[in-house]
């Protein structure tokens, strides 16, 4: 039976690479884990939402790890808790109608050293933490629950009026321009200053406590550990990112729903960060910023680090409410590399694929392969690669401006971000503001990306900034806006074969910029625009040619 059931994993796995051909799939070991059982209830826990059972938890963890591993156990029920500490050998397994609640009780979160997008702060202790683990799982079908709204602050244009009414009334603290309600003055004073969980010479015990409720911390963080499973699961409002791995290897998510509510500021999914051999599938995200990421650290303290997110696949999921689908960035100083996705759907969704970074990150994003995408209702840009990334929400809420920025051309050094060799096949978009946002720098422009075999149903078609070496094959784009069909500003060496659009689009292309070279277009009917071509800001006719 054994082997049986061995032959036909493998045949599988055979016959996915066929079906994927060229892509040479990393390898992720799971975790296993001893039969032996340990019950919270064992431990004193009791699950009735009132009582605290952090001590009882962790008692049952630790028991379970040095006696050699194996399952703890959370029954059915409301287990209120504080924060826990996964060790080596042990899967948390919740059963189905259990519900693990981290306590709204911010003095039960110790402040320790901890990072926070790419480099070393203070924070609150994560809710569930795991540092140097090895063999380590969260499993079962019940729900952990971060009860994120008593640590995040809300931006009054993502309330309903009434909504945003009763948050006023519940007390804490509005910004001075009465656009943002804060949770405390302790949250405030933070959000006043510039990096205040930054560790630094001169920062005492005291201004870090002043500061504290500012230092939300991600639900589920994993440093440095080396097989970890998150199968089942529902991973839900979390008071910052959701699921963080962070320098660890040899992780497989599976089956996992994270749920956080859309107005959750800094509220992501999963941020893969300087990880390595990854396996995410079959998921679910409805989350309040970008779902599946892909990071390495933050500038200067990235590019020390050095450790890019590598050996990535990303199958089966869905994702709803969220800034991105599948990200890369911001925070990519250490390289993002070898990364694979697959058959995976976003529906509203404010950005489809999104790549994102700026001048100061420095770090490769290379060899990225993507294919099998459908999206719906996308309200800002189905593909986006932006290296004038500013921190705002995509797509601009009520009262904000998206102002363009300074193009101006800086050395090339060990800042600058770079974006190249991106291969994305069978994307199949049913509206969306834009279909294509490409945008990189004049001394280092977007490269090497190559779209195929995809139907863009969007108000707007391409845009392109900087770029070299892009491909569009057999693609078909139906805007609904009379711009035109392509507009292009310096870029070179690109090539749009066998692009198919709507009768009557009033123009194909308008190149603007003298830097345009080589800009081709092949086995493409002409008759369906009033005009072909279209000449602004010293481009010249010669750089683009119709065969």
């Amino acid at each position: 039976m054994v082997k049986n059931s061995l032959y036909f994993f493998l045949l599988l796995i055979g016959m996915q690479l066929q079906a994927q051909p060229g892509w040479k799939l990393p390898v992720v070991q799971e975790p296993r884990f001893s039969n032996a059982i340990y019950r919270i209830t064992n431990y004193g826990a009791v699950p009735d939402g009132y009582m605290l059972n952090t001590k009882s938890i962790q008692a049952a963890i630790d028991a379970c790890s040095q006696k050699g591993g194996g399952t703890v156990q959370v029954p059915s029920g409301l287990w209120l808790t504080g924060p826990i500490v996964l060790k080596s050998g042990v899967n948390l397994n919740l059963a189905a109608g259990a519900t693990l609640l981290f306590t709204s009780d911010k003095s039960q979160y110790a402040l320790v050293k901890a990072n926070w997008e790419g480099f070393p702060q203070m924070r609150n202790q994560s809710p569930i933490s795991a540092e140097n683990a090895r063999n380590i799982a969260i499993t079962g079908k019940g729900i952990i629950d971060g009860n994120g709204d008593a640590w995040r602050a809300v931006k009054k244009e993502k309330l309903t009026e009434s909504q945003w009414k009763q948050r006023v009334a519940s007390g804490g603290v509005l910004s001075k321009d009465g656009r943002m309600w804060m949770p405390s003055e302790s949250y405030a004073r933070g959000d006043a200053l510039k990096d205040p969980g930054r560790i630094a010479p001169g920062k005492t015990e005291t201004f870090y406590a002043s500061v504290k409720d500012f230092f939300r911390p991600n639900l589920l963080v994993l440093t440095s550990c080396d097989g970890v499973l998150l199968e089942g699961v529902t991973f839900q409002n979390s008071p910052a990112w959701c699921l963080h791995p962070l320098m660890s290897r040899n992780i497989t998510v599976r089956n996992v729903f994270v749920k956080n509510p859309w107005y959750a500021q800094n509220g992501d999914g999963i941020d893969l960060e300087s990880c390595s051999n990854v396996l995410i599938e079959n998921s679910v995200f409805d989350v309040g910023d970008d779902a599946l990421c892909m990071k390495s650290g933050r500038d200067a303290d990235g590019r020390r680090r050095a450790m890019p997110t590598k050996d990535v696949v990303i199958r089966g999921c869905t994702v709803y409410a969220a800034h991105g689908g599948f990200v890369v960035g911001s925070e990519m100083s250490g390289g993002v590399n070898n990364v694979y996705v697959s058959n995976c759907t976003f529906i509203g969704t404010d950005i489809g694929l999104r790549f994102k970074t700026t001048r100061g990150r420095g770090g490769m994003v290379e060899n990225i392969f993507i294919r099998d995408i459908y999206m719906k209702d996308i309200p800002g840009d189905a593909l986006l690669f932006d290296m004038y990334y500013m921190a705002k929400d995509p797509v601009p809420l009520d009262g904000e401006k998206a102002d363009l920025p300074k193009v101006e051309r800086l050395p090339v050094d060990e800042t600058t971000p770079q974006f190249r060799n991106i291969d994305i096949c069978n994307v199949y978009v049913n509206g969306a503001q834009r279909a294509v946002f490409l945008r990189g720098l004049p001394e280092m422009p977007v490269k090497d990306i190559r779209i195929s075999n995809a139907v863009f149903q969007s108000d707007n078609g391409i845009s392109i900034q900087d770029a070299a070496g892009i491909r569009f094959k057999n693609v078909k784009i139906f805007t609904g806006n009379a711009g035109p069909l392509a507009d292009v500003t310096n870029a070179r060496d690109m090539l749009f074969d066998g692009i198919i659009y709507k009768e009557h689009t009033p123009l194909l292309i308008r190149v603007s910029g003298a830097g345009n070279k080589t800009i081709r277009f092949t086995n493409t009917a002409y008759t369906p625009t009033t005009k072909k071509l279209e000449t602004v800001a010293g481009a010249s006719e010669t750089a683009v040619s119709f065969q």
